[in-house]
């Protein structure tokens, strides 16, 4: 039995433009394509992709997933590997909300006590914090992504692990302004979106509807979802939000 590309992109969650990225890159050709020029997936190709989007969800970028996949483990044995590793992510991902619940009992109860907003331990901000490949979430944008990964290998890890605090940052400034009040179009939150939306341009270009598209992902990509939600729940579709209203009158 084989599936058309279609179905395919219906049961994974994958758009079909990613299918053929994965395609033309050679990491997941069909099964075969038909006379009308669809693509076709048989259940070898259904298993593969599963693999790929396991290893996605655990960061790994596209050209160390073609390698892992081309040492043709065993099936149950590669499974195994992975369940391995989204134990240790689940372990990760558990110590970073831990992390930013203890940020925020520490903000405030020096807003309690009429104090600055001040960190005891500065160091424990990062705990359980490290590089989570972020252009590996923007699975449907992969110009995008090609760059931020370009721009990635290059980094030293103390430049990388910079870079991936201060995504960590953006997202806690967002989570306090959201705590504090503060809707989606106001000013504030604005200057965040604002800031993020340079950083991208200054990687390539952005479109009115991509970026408004990036919006929307944060919350359908389970895997950003998720990490937007360990920070403050309902921060994923408070960023779509503000980039849906940054978009709408800066933009358009």
């Amino acid at each position: 039995m084989d599936w058309p590309i279609s179905e395919v992109a219906r049961m994974s969650g994958v758009t079909a433009r990613t299918l053929r990225h994965y395609d033309e890159t050679g990491l997941l050709p069909p099964a075969r394509i038909g006379a009308n020029g669809h693509r076709y997936y048989e259940q070898g190709q259904l298993l593969r992709l599963q693999q790929i989007l396991l290893l996605r969800a655990l960061g790994v970028g596209l050209p160390e997933i073609d390698r892992i996949l081309s040492d043709r483990v065993d099936e149950v044995d590669a499974l195994r590997g992975h369940h391995r590793r989204l134990l240790a992510e689940r372990d990760r991902l558990d110590t970073l909300a831990d992390t930013v619940s203890r940020t925020i009992a520490e903000l405030e109860q020096s807003r309690k006590d009429g104090n600055p907003m001040t960190i005891n331990r500065p160091e424990n901000l990062f705990e359980g914090v490290t590089p989570s490949h972020y252009e590996e979430n923007m699975r449907d944008f992969p110009e995008l992504a090609e760059e931020i990964a370009q721009r990635a290998d290059a980094m030293s890890q103390a430049d990388a692990d910079a870079a991936h605090r201060e995504r960590t940052a953006q997202m806690i400034r967002l989570a306090e302004l959201m705590a504090a009040g503060h809707p989606a179009d106001a000013d504030p939150v604005q200057a965040e979106i604002d800031t993020q939306y340079r950083a991208l341009t200054a990687l390539h270009a952005v479109t009115a509807e991509d970026y408004r598209a990036i919006g929307r992902s944060v919350v359908d990509n389970e895997t950003w979802r998720a990490a937007y939600e360990a920070v403050a729940s309902g921060l994923a579709a408070y960023q779509r939000d503000a980039i849906e209203v940054y978009t709408t009158t800066r933009l358009n």
